[in-house]
Formats: C-alpha cells, structure tokens, sequence
C-alpha cells in the first residue's frame, strides 16, 4: 500500500529541515574556526605590527638623545680648546660691554645689547665671586654658545653651559628674556642637572639625563641633558640641553597605531609621558609608584585611581620582564604591552594594545561570514527545494499513483520513460513490468524466474568484482609488505655484509703461513733439534714467536667468532623483521616489557659494523627507565632505520667531526617516552621537512624512498609518532619517536 500525498509532503519537508540543520551545523563550524582562525592571525599580525612600531619609534625617539650626546662631546672638546685659548686679559673689557651688575647683585647681558631669540644670554647670581678665571671660563662658554648655539637650536629649544660656581650661559629663543626675568635667588646648584655632573654623583664623567621638572622661570616642563667637563682634572663646567615636555607629549599621545596609546617612564617610576597625564597646576613629576601607593589627588592626575592602579600593573610587568622580552600580555587588563627602553635617558617606551582592538575586526569578519553563508543556506534551501519537488518528488508522485492502478488492475500506465537518471531507470522498468503484466499474466512467473537469474548473474559479477579487488589489494600490500622487508632486511644485511668483510680480511691478515714456516724450520733440525733451539740465534727465538704467534691466531679467531655471532645476530634480526611485516596482515601482538635502553644498543650494535666502518662517533645519553609494554621489533625496525639513515647522512662531515647521538627520556607531564637520534651531517632543507614521511622521497642517491614512511607508519601502529627537526642543510637533523609511557607491572 503506497502512502499518500498528503504523508509524502511531511516526509520531503522533513527531509529538507534536516539536511537544513546539517549544513547549518557544517556553517556554524565554518565559521568558529574562520574566527578562531582569523583572530590568531590578526593577534599574531596585530603584535608584529606593534612590536615593529615600537622599535620604530624608539629609533626616533633616541636619535634626539643619541643627536644631543653627540653635540655635547663636539661642544665639550670646543669649550676646553676655547677655554685654554682666552687669556684673562684679554676678556675683561668684552665681559663688561655685553654683562652689567644689577641693583640685586646679580650679573645680566645687558637688555640692549642682546636679542635674546638669536643670541645667547647670561646670568650669574649674587653669591658668585667674579675673579678673573670665572670671566675667562665665562666668556669660552658665551663664545662657543655664540658660535654653535643656533646650529643646535634647529633640534633643541635650549642648549647651556652651567659653570660650577654658578653662573650660566645659554642660548634659549623660545624665553628670549629669560636673563631678565629670573629672580636673584636662582641658583643652578638646586638643579638635577648640575648635581648630577658633579665628580662624587658622576664618577665615570658620562652624559646623564634628568626626570621632568617645571622650569621655575618659564613655567615650563621640561628634562634635560647634562656631560660635564673637567680641564686639568677639575671640574669646571657642564653642556646642557632642555627637551621640552609639550613636544614629547604630543609625539606620544599622537604618534601611534590606531586603537593603541603610549607611554614613557623612568625606571624609578616617574611618569615622562602618558595621554591621560595632567600638569596644570602641578609641580613636582607624577610618580607611578606613590600615586598607586597613596591614592588621592596625586592618582587623579592621570584621571581617575582605577588608571593609576592599572599604570602600576603595566610598570611592574615591565620591570619584571627578561631583559630581551620586548611583547608582554596582560590577560587581567586584556591588553598587550610592547616596550624598548631608550638608549641614553634609559627611559622605557611602551605602547598598549587592547585585545578588543584584535578580535573586534574579527567578530566583525565572522559576523559577516556567518551572515553570507545564512544566506548561501537560504538560497541552497530554496532551490534544493524547487529541484527535489520538479526532479524527485512530481516523478515519485507520478509512479505513486502508477504503481496505484497497476494495483487496482489498470495496467494503463504512462510514464516520462525518456529521462537518463535513475528514475528514468526506475520508469522504464515499471513500464516494462506493467506491459508484460498486461501481455500476459501467466508469464510472471516466468518474469520472476527471469528476475532471479538477473540478480543471480549481477550477485556473481559483483563477486568476481569483489575477488579481483581483493586480490589487487592482497597484491598492494604484499607488494608494500615486500618494500618494508626488503629496506629493512637491506639495512641489516649491509651491516651483515660489513661484518662478512671484516671477518674475510681478518682471516686473510692470519699469519698461518707462519706455521708452515715454523714447521719446515722444526723439521729440518730434527736430529739437533735441542742444540737448534739453545744454540741457534733462529732457535732461540723460535719459542716466544710461537707464543706470540699463537697469541695473535687467538685474537683473530676471538675478533673472528666476534663478527660471526654478529651476523648470527643481524640473520636472527632479518627474522624477526620478516615476522613484524607478516603481522601487518593479522591482529597486533601483544605488547611485552621491553628495556629501551638495551633495545637501543641493539639498534646501535646492527649498525656498529657500518658506524665502525665511516668513523662515527656515538655519544649516548640513556636514562634509566623501567621496561615498558610495547612491540619490540617494530621499535627495533624504527631505530634501526632511524640509525642508518644517520650514518648516511654524516658522509658530508669530515671523517674526524661525524657524531650521532642517541637521548633516551621520559615526558612525565606528557605520559610519553622519547628516543632521539640526532646527527651533525647534511641536514633537511626547509622545503623538504613536510616531505620527508612520505613513500618514496628520499635524499640517497640509491635510496628508495621507503624506510622513513615505514618507520611512521610502524610508530602510528605502536600508538606513538615519529617527528623530525632541522634547521637547515648542513646543520644535522634530529628524529625524535615517541611511545606511550605503559610502564611494565613487575611479576609476583
């Protein structure tokens, strides 16, 4: 009884919603690992990018520090020459045409006679005592100022010379009244700058860097630069520049990637430079350190105590970094820190990045492909729909309603019979069967049996199918069983052969000749035979030749059955190689304890011939390990195979420098156990590491390309893997299996 039209429709719509769901499903996948995808790349772009903008603005930022120490080794070297060069005499008269005496006491360049945006100033206080050394020391200062002072002004607002009695010389075109406007009480010798040139806070006379502070007179925040120079092993001045705070603020709150901020600091904690940071009003340096500690006002300085407390975090992290780390992560802000420190002030330069500003352009990209492919199923949906109802469902509805009057006995029945796919198949057989039902009723038996000896036939086509494919299977993998015994039996049997050679050339090398010799000798003094051996010069030396002789047939016959039980053993070896390849075929053996240890020098002893024989040191490295339960042969194959091929791959090394070496661990985090063989010789090339497992590549010249893939195939089956590790040619390789950890229970 065939169902109706009205329970079809449920079914087809049934059948749609659930391939609906199943490619919904595949989207969704789709798409979480597009993001997953994505977002590792963007992150992984996202923090290269970052860390090449912070090398690139460190490199700008230092160079004005590298420019300033520069200028002062050029203006310190010009200062001395000019300081040697003045005579005091010479200097009195110029001193007081271009300084005059105030009713304060203190000593300024005359208001007239000086433009102070092109041309240097001077001040010095009250207490400072005139003498004619200071004048002569002053004027070198206001001359070399004079002459170089507006070059260097191109890169820097300020350029002085502190003299260490107090006075100043400087070149400032951004305060051209500066000399006018400082009040009497100033004094150099309150500045970081001054104390830090001095000979007991600067031993090694180096150029330092202060902290940012307000500059009293201008009101502005500035740092600065200091080297002092000693003439005659005193200290009579220092070459100072400013750095105006207001530049490197706006170079640091503006210069950035999107999405990120920057920040400079000082080792102590002295907030340089930070987007959030307010000094109106203030006058002493924002410290990161006392504003975390002591929050208040101080803390509100960068706006709110939760950014002071998050400042604290990011110094931290980045004073407690290695010393070559320059990316860190800060998952409990969900940010990103890149940080160089800056060569001269050893300021450190960091820029944040937020996480959201890597996974937003992600979300925003999976968003987008999840919306497409909703679509693509929409529109997939839709016309998988039109398609099932014009080619599946009116044909099915069709011979439904044929197969309805063949029941009721109308054998009238018109079918679209002209289609080529199956239900045009489908047609012409039921159009078929109903025509022989109506020619002729009696014959459906006859049809019947007819019908039987079609699906008769087709069961024995589909069989012989069968038979030969199994049998071109059998011979694809006797043919792979062969290659694997016939690499691995081939690498034994090169150790067997090497053994057979040493054993032919020991036996060659015997001296049996000797005997003979010893022999004719004996015989022909056999009347005198004890006056020959007393007597004779011959004679006497004929016993301890003998010994000797007997002794070196005893170490060639010992070195002989040494070699002999080495092929015994490699021939037992080529055995157990032909059983592990006839297992391929049935269940896998039970795993036995097995010492890895040993199994490793047994590797190394079916390889010792060949090792021997190219010079090959090996160096071992076996910990003590407990057997474990695995297959013993197949991991003897691999290391035997692992072990050749490094001998091979050590003929490009000197004989003298040719070393393998042999690592036996435990990964106890990992459960697994790791057998390394590592060798000096002609390495992988990048292009050929993912190769290097597949059948048939090979890098010898009469290699087959089958031992390597053998020997995974082998660790795969052994539950483990078989990796490799080079860092190029000519710089060795490195094969590393592991095997599970199944450490053997020992007997009762």
């Amino acid at each position: 009884m065939s169902p109706s039209p009205s329970s079809r429709a449920p079914l087809a719509r049934s059948t749609l919603l659930k391939m609906g769901v199943r490619i919904g499903a595949i989207i969704a996948l789709s798409t979480l690992f597009s993001f997953l995808h994505m977002l590792h790349t963007v992150r992984t772009k996202a923090l290269a990018q970052l860390q090449q903008h912070v090398a690139e603005r460190s490199e700008r930022e230092q160079a004005i520090f590298v420019l300033a120490e520069d200028n002062h080794a050029f203006l310190k070297k010009a200062l001395e020459e000019r300081i040697r060069e003045l005579e005091p005499e010479d200097v009195s008269a110029r001193f007081d045409r271009l300084f005059a005496r105030r009713p304060d006491g203190t000593v300024r360049s005359r208001p007239e006679l000086v433009d102070g945006e092109r041309e240097v100033q001077g001040f010095i206080p009250p207490m400072v005592v005139i003498d004619d050394g200071f004048r002569s020391r002053f004027m070198a200062a206001h001359d070399v100022l004079t002459r170089y002072g507006r070059a260097i002004g191109v890169r820097f607002t300020t350029t002085y010379i502190n003299l260490t009695e107090g006075g100043i010389v400087g070149f400032w075109p951004w305060a051209p009244t500066w000399a006018q406007q400082v009040g009497p009480d100033f004094s150099i010798t309150d500045y970081e700058d001054y104390t830090l040139t001095l000979p007991r806070n600067n031993p090694q006379r180096q150029t330092v860097w202060t902290g940012i502070y307000l500059e009293t007179v201008s009101n502005v925040w500035i740092a600065s630069v200091s080297t002092p120079l000693d003439v005659d092993g005193h200290h009579v001045a220092s070459i100072g520049n400013d750095v105006l705070l207001d530049e490197l603020m706006h170079r640091t709150v503006n210069d950035h990637l999107p999405g990120v901020y920057n920040i400079i600091f000082r080792e102590d904690g002295q907030l340089i430079a930070h987007s959030e940071l307010k000094l109106e009003g203030a006058t002493t340096p924002y410290n990161i350190l006392r504003a975390a500690e002591q929050p208040g006002d101080e803390a509100h300085r960068l706006g709110s105590t939760e950014n002071a407390v998050h400042l604290r975090g990011i110094f931290e992290r980045v004073k407690n970094r290695e010393p070559e780390q320059t990316l860190l992560a800060l998952p409990e802000y969900g940010e990103y820190v890149a940080v160089m420190r800056l060569k001269g002030p050893g300021w450190y330069l960091a820029t944040v990045l937020p996480e959201s500003m890597v996974s937003r352009p992600t979300i925003a990209a999976a968003r987008y492909v999840l919306l497409i492919g909703i679509l693509s199923l929409l529109v997939e949906l839709v016309i998988m729909s039109r398609v099932l109802q014009q080619q599946v469902s009116h044909p099915l509805k069709k011979l439904t309603r044929a197969t309805d009057k063949v029941a009721a006995g109308d054998f009238q029945v018109a079918l679209d019979t002209a289609r080529q796919d199956e239900l045009g198949q489908l047609a012409r057989a039921f159009q078929r069967m109903a025509d022989g039902v109506q020619r002729r009723e009696g014959a459906l038996r006859q049809a019947h049996e007819g019908l039987e000896q079609r699906v008769e036939e087709r069961t024995h086509e589909l069989k012989e199918v069968h038979v030969q494919w199994m049998q071109t299977a059998r011979r694809a993998g006797m043919a792979e069983i062969a290659t694997n015994v016939l690499h691995n039996v081939g690498n034994v049997l090169n150790s067997v052969y090497t053994s057979i050679q040493l054993a032919r050339d020991r036996t060659a090398r015997m001296r049996v000749d000797h005997v003979g010799r010893v022999t004719r000798m004996l015989e022909e003094h056999q009347s005198d035979l004890t006056t020959f051996l007393t007597g004779d010069v011959r004679g006497r030396h004929l016993m301890p030749f003998l010994d000797k002789l007997g002794e070196n047939l005893r170490e060639d016959r010992t070195e002989i059955v040494s070699l002999l039980d080495d092929v015994s053993r490699y021939t037992e070896h080529i055995g157990d190689i032909v059983k592990v390849q006839q297992n391929y075929a049935r269940l896998p053996r039970l795993h036995e304890p097995v010492d890895l240890a040993l199994l490793v020098e047994d590797a190394l002893r079916i390889n010792s011939a060949g090792l021997t024989r190219h010079q090959v040191k090996v160096a071992r490295n076996l910990a003590s390990l407990p057997p474990v339960l695995t297959d013993k042969h197949k991991t003897l194959m691999i290391l035997v195979n692992l072990v050749s091929n490094a001998r091979y791959a050590l003929d490009t090394v000197a004989p003298g420098e040719r070393l393998l070496t042999v690592t036996l661990e435990q990964a106890f985090t990992d459960r697994v156990v790791r057998i390394g063989i590592h060798d000096n010789g002609m390495g992988i090339a990048p292009e050929m590491r993912p190769r290097v497992f597949q059948s048939g590549v090979t890098t010898h010249a009469d290699g087959l390309g089958f031992g390597l893939h053998a020997s995974a195939l082998a660790a795969q089956e052994l539950g483990g893997a078989l990796t490799v590790h080079s860092e190029g040619t000519g710089r060795g390789a490195t094969f590393i299996l592991e095997l599970p950890y199944h450490p053997a229970q020992p007997r009762a």
